[in-house]
């Protein structure tokens, strides 16, 4: 068994704006834990996270890194993610795996759009919060006017918890030892602010703390009220460090091992057990002798290694040689190698406990958000799902060298294995292979990773947009199908209603056919028939959507009546309701964050505007810059990388993220209807 036990365990995510020096914090917690002898360089491609060749040539991390730290009595499982809001997903991937997320500020730059992204993702996630302040030795750093900046954009519950002493070379301790001094502000005051925010929480501890003023606490009672704050979101901690002196560095791990939670002491992970349509509510135990429960929040495909599936326990203990299923699968698999990673590094281990983090290679079947147990008993066991952004932006690609077909398809099954905001789609129809993410750097990562990883250039241009139909109004349709061909006849008869869904409403099929007019083995030959013009569209050639469609009544012939019968008269009657019930094509809306010079403002407003966008506001960052925040059709944005970067000179940037689909203007509507060509009808 490891040396460590559940309760000495602390699994921390790093999140941030990129630049706020999250890597480099990384580096400087796994030297100062002894992790690493010395700590690497962003600069010199040196660090333990950003092994890639692409990270170390851009100086940024394009995906999450995890490594351990054994510092005084506890165990961190520490992970190091993107900052740039085009590499979510493997951000938001790293918080089903921790108890802690810790937002990296930049205390120059002070609060950025993905720290303030981070923050909600987090508090929705019911994860406990920590805001550390990174580069409190710069020059340019005001760190009294960026606390309070923190707490006016994310709530008088963030307090600082130590404070930057001698010019930003070292840090003081406001909780456990408040007689120091600080650059600014009272460590006293400070000590008090946190005493009052954390015995409020709790009545118990609040009466002691009246009557008897805080020497009537004991350390067990300050602990956990302290814990059941950073549960309920009663507090959120500021610390202060500079990871390129190790100013604070320590006395980060020192935070982490006496107040930040536990796989016992955090939120429990939320999940649910049993089909979709009767699942209840389940509570995974973090015992060591029950049956193995744990998710997969991170795949990576190893040239060297093969496939490693990255893997948080919430109950039970995976051992070497263990069987294990992945999700409903009734064939297990043998955990024949068992991992720790550090980095690109593997260590083998002979076993992993609750609440640690671990892998396991060369299992093809697992992928990302599976569930490995090692009993029937944890059948349809679900964690709760992370709300990734839906990826929107889209290229259309196809081999630069014909032949490579295969090859491509394999290559991009593996890249979207690894990133759960990279989408693959075929449309068949128009033979069209789309990729989408979540902004032109994300996609043009992935089309390097193609040709430096798996030697698969492509041609790329960009794709149709994704219109949807729908009706919005009730109508009846009807059609009779007859055919007479010498031998044996085809007949069939449906009347049919349909009516509009609300927008996500999907669809439905009803039947209410009645008196046996159309007997009960033909209903599934008209919903395929109605199916058939959802995939094909019925105005325009996109995909239909919200609609209920109710059969209630037809005719059939005892000896005509066949399935291909029902099949076209279910197609004909649902196009005939269609054309009555006003028709409309849908298109994709996107919550646009554009992030521009405050004196580049007016021209992208105005360039908005032309868009058919509603600008709902802006912010003002440090800095000078505004971010601008509007909703889009996504039609309207196809180039807009090449247009910010001429109305911004170069220091523009955007990041999308579907909201809803809503009517096209009429005009627009009428332009993609007379596009389209349907197929001449084969029946």
């Amino acid at each position: 068994m490891p040396k460590y036990s559940t309760q000495q365990i602390r699994n921390i995510a790093l999140t941030g704006h990129s630049g706020a020096g999250k890597t480099t914090l990384f580096e400087a917690l796994l030297a100062a834990g002894g992790t690493i002898q010395t700590m690497g360089s962003v600069e010199r491609g040196s660090t333990v996270s950003d092994s890639d060749p692409m990270e170390k040539d851009r100086q940024h991390s394009l995906n999450s890194a995890i490594a351990s730290i054994d510092h005084g009595g506890i165990h961190v499982n520490l992970i190091d993610t993107p900052g740039y809001p085009d590499f979510r997903g493997p951000t938001l991937s790293a918080l089903a795996a921790v108890e802690t997320c810790a937002i990296v500020v930049n205390a120059v730059n002070g609060v950025e759009h993905s720290s303030a992204r981070m923050m909600e993702y987090a508090k929705a996630r019911r994860l406990c919060r920590l805001l550390i302040v990174n580069k409190i030795d710069h020059a340019e750093a005001d760190l009294e006017m960026l606390v309070e900046q923190l707490r006016e954009a994310f709530g008088s519950e963030c307090l600082p918890i130590n404070l930057p002493a001698k010019q930003g070379n070292a840090v003081v301790d406001c909780f456990f030892k408040p007689d120091g001094e600080a650059d600014f502000s009272s460590v006293k005051e400070a000590h008090q602010r946190i005493i009052d925010q954390v015995v409020e929480i709790n009545e118990s501890v609040m009466g002691h703390y009246l009557e008897e003023g805080e020497e009537g606490l004991s350390g067990e009672e300050l602990h956990d009220a302290f814990e059941q704050c950073l549960r309920e979101g009663h507090l959120v901690p500021i610390c202060f460090v500079s990871a390129r002196t190790g100013a604070g560095v320590t006395e980060l791990l020192d935070l982490f091992e006496k107040l930040m939670p536990s796989p016992l002491e955090g939120n429990p992970p939320l999940f649910s057990k049993g089909e979709a349509s009767s699942a209840e509510s389940f509570q995974a135990e973090p015992d060591p002798k029950k049956h193995v429960v744990a998710d997969v929040f991170k795949i990576i495909n190893d040239p060297f290694v093969g496939k490693l599936g990255v893997f948080r326990i919430y109950q039970g203990t995976v051992k070497r040689d263990t069987q294990l299923f992945v999700d409903d699968g009734k064939k297990p698999f043998k955990v024949g190698h068992l991992f720790k990673l550090r980095g690109k590094d593997h260590q083998e281990i002979d076993d992993a406990i609750p609440g640690d983090i671990a892998a396991v290679a060369k299992v093809e079947e697992i992928h990302f958000d599976a569930i490995l147990h090692d009993s029937h008993d944890e059948d349809h066991i679900r964690l709760k799902p992370i709300d990734f952004p839906q990826p929107m932006f889209g290229l259309a690609i196809e081999p630069a060298t014909r032949g490579q077909e295969q090859k491509l398809g394999s290559a991009l099954h593996k890249l979207e294995e690894e990133d759960p905001c990279f989408r693959v789609e075929h449309n068949k129809e128009l033979n069209e292979t789309v990729i989408r993410g979540l902004g032109e750097l994300h996609l043009r990562v992935m089309l390097e990773r193609l040709k430096e990883r798996y030697q698969v250039e492509v041609k790329s241009r960009p794709p149709k947009i994704a219109y949807r139909e729908t009706v919005s109004s009730n109508a009846d349709g009807h059609h009779r199908h007859k055919k007479q061909t010498g031998g044996a006849g085809q007949f069939g008869e449906v009347f049919l209603r349909i009516e509009p869904l609300p927008r996500g409403g999907g669809f439905e099929f009803v039947d209410e056919v009645v008196g046996g007019s159309i007997p009960g083995q033909f209903l599934p030959a008209i919903e395929k028939g109605v199916r058939m013009v959802l995939d094909h569209g019925a105005i325009a050639g996109y995909l239909l959507q919200d609609v209920r469609v109710i059969v209630y009544d037809g005719k059939h012939h005892p000896v005509d009546s066949k399935e291909v019968a029902f099949v076209s008269a279910g197609k004909k009657a649902f196009l005939d309701a269609i054309t009555k019930a006003r028709p409309i094509i849908l298109e994709p809306i996107v919550n646009l964050d554009v992030v521009v010079p405050e004196t580049a403002m007016g021209d992208v407003t105005g360039g908005l505007a032309t868009k058919r966008a509603r600008i709902n506001g802006t912010d003002s960052q440090r800095g000078g810059e505004i971010i601008v925040k509007a909703q889009v059709p996504l039609a309207e944005i196809a180039d807009y990388s090449n247009e910010l970067k001429a109305v911004s000179g170069g220091m523009g940037r955007y990041s999308i993220e579907f909201s809803h689909y809503e009517a096209v203007p009429p005009l627009v509507q009428k332009q993609l209807s007379e596009a389209f060509k349907p197929k001449a009808d084969e029946d």
